[in-house]
């Protein structure tokens, strides 16, 4: 019989109608595909019976996940090859293509949808499907693929997988903190290791020559500057993970801060950090969510990488608390992670991957709508700042991290979560360097009096 990475990489070139950017390296030792670069490894069939049983984005990284699937090789290069044929081809078919699959013997082959354009409903998704399941070419490569892969029994998904149906509705309090203990409270250690000292989870602001503690360092000033923090100042961070902000306005600006979060390892490690410097007495670290602080006014509030979580349906209660927490002529920096607009906003969808893995019902807005709805809220937008390279450097410094200690973070959580993040980081890498993603620090301010705004005519000198 013919070795498997030939008839492998000969049905990727048939079903997704280009050729093979990548090689690829089956569990018999085969090999097939371009000489250079990264192999894609797939270290049995079971990589191939995920993809057939759940195709698209999340069967590839169950695959991955689990360790059936990896890359000898430059990660960053293979992603960057395959991610126009595996992940920019549009939406899976309909659920209601599976039946037909089934009944045409071929079993649950979606991995036709690569071969299919943006669908505007399931009736055409349908109708592509069974017009590509016509095609003798076609429906002999499928059934060449299921010979392969042997696909039954389905693979159970790896332990890592959040699971499927969550407590409570989407973005209730209950549910947003079932999210972030899936996220966070994975142990401080394994953190440690990827984020370095500064333990900051966010994009850092870089210059030439400049370490991920220092550009890390640099970005929380330029939060403290934004906000014109002075000794005295209530502050509220929210979302404020392992304390770094807070700390550092407390150390280097004199403000009395409270932090809130949802996740109790952070918690515990932010009051641990006050105490050791001796800041307990200007910190305030909850578990709390926001829309249950009620202890305004605050002279400032910042927020760093939280409103990913905050989700569409809330995003206009998640303005209105935060402008109602404020007294008046206080700043509010918002920094947050944005994709384009949709051309249908009705038609965004999570990312499967990242919703399964990484950050459970985590949505991302666009910046204009963001900066529509704390308008809405009755903040004044004064200055936007995009940061989408400096995001990419930073995630690139995080994966780097990461592989030097990839035993000890093993170690430390398990070996599929670690591949979680190595995927995640640098996938999402590539996103912020070729525009994909980006991230924007927001600064807004609830106007005082006469439309005051207390903020300087030449505001981005930030106080220098």
């Amino acid at each position: 019989m013919t070795e498997a990475a030939p008839r492998l990489a000969a049905l990727a070139e048939t079903l997704l109608g280009a050729p093979l950017p990548v090689r690829i390296r089956a569990w018999d030792g085969s090999e097939a595909g371009p000489p250079d670069g990264p192999t894609l490894v797939l270290n049995n069939r079971r990589a191939l019976r995920r993809v057939l049983w759940r195709p698209g984005e999340l069967g590839l990284a169950r695959a991955w996940v689990a360790g059936d699937l990896t890359v000898d090789g430059d990660l960053f290069d293979m992603l960057d090859r395959v991610a126009g044929l595996l992940w920019e081809r549009g939406p899976a078919p309909a659920p209601e293509i599976a039946p037909a699959l089934r009944r045409s013997g071929l079993g649950k082959l979606g991995a036709v949808h690569r071969r299919l354009p943006q669908l505007p409903d399931r009736a055409a998704g349908a109708a592509e499907a069974a017009a590509l399941l016509r095609d003798p070419e076609a429906r002999s490569a499928l059934r060449d693929l299921v010979a392969l892969a042997r696909p039954w029994p389905a693979p159970a998904p790896p332990p890592e997988e959040a699971p499927g149906r969550r407590g409570g509705a989407i973005h209730s309090k209950s549910r947003d903190k079932q999210a972030i203990s899936h996220h966070y409270d994975v142990g401080n250690e394994f953190y440690e290791h990827v984020l370095g000292p500064s333990m900051v989870y966010s994009c850092a602001y870089w210059s030439p020559g400049s370490t991920l503690e220092e550009a890390q360092r640099d970005k929380i000033d330029l939060v403290c500057r934004k906000l014109g923090l002075q000794p005295g100042q209530r502050l509220l961070d929210v979302g404020c993970g392992w304390g770094s902000m807070a700390l550092h306005a407390a150390r280097e600006y004199g403000a009395r801060v409270t932090g809130i979060t949802l996740s109790r390892e952070q918690a515990a490690y932010a009051r641990k950090r006050a105490a050791e410097e001796g800041l307990a007495d200007r910190l305030d670290i909850r578990i709390q969510d926001y829309r249950d602080v009620k202890d305004g006014p605050y002279d400032a509030i910042s927020s760093i990488g939280m409103a990913e979580h905050v989700g569409a349906e809330r995003y206009r209660e998640y303005a209105r608390t935060l402008h109602a927490l404020l007294a008046p002529g206080g700043r509010l920096l918002n920094h947050q992670i944005a994709r384009p607009p949709e051309p249908d906003e009705e038609a965004y969808r999570i990312d499967e991957f990242i919703d399964a893995y990484v950050f459970p019902d985590g949505e991302l807005s666009p910046l204009g709508t963001t900066v529509g709805e704390l308008e809405r809220a009755g903040f004044e937008v004064r200055d936007v700042e995009a940061l989408r390279e400096h995001y990419a450097l930073t995630l690139r410094a995080w994966v780097a991290r990461l592989e030097d200690s990839w035993e000890e973070a093993v170690r430390l959580t398990s070996p599929g979560r670690a591949r979680v993040w190595r995927l995640y980081m640098a996938a999402s890498a590539l996103g912020f360097e070729h525009g994909r993603l980006g991230v924007n620090q927001v600064l807004a301010v609830k106007p005082a009096g006469a439309g005051r705004s207390g903020l300087p005519l030449r505001l981005r000198t930030w106080g220098e």
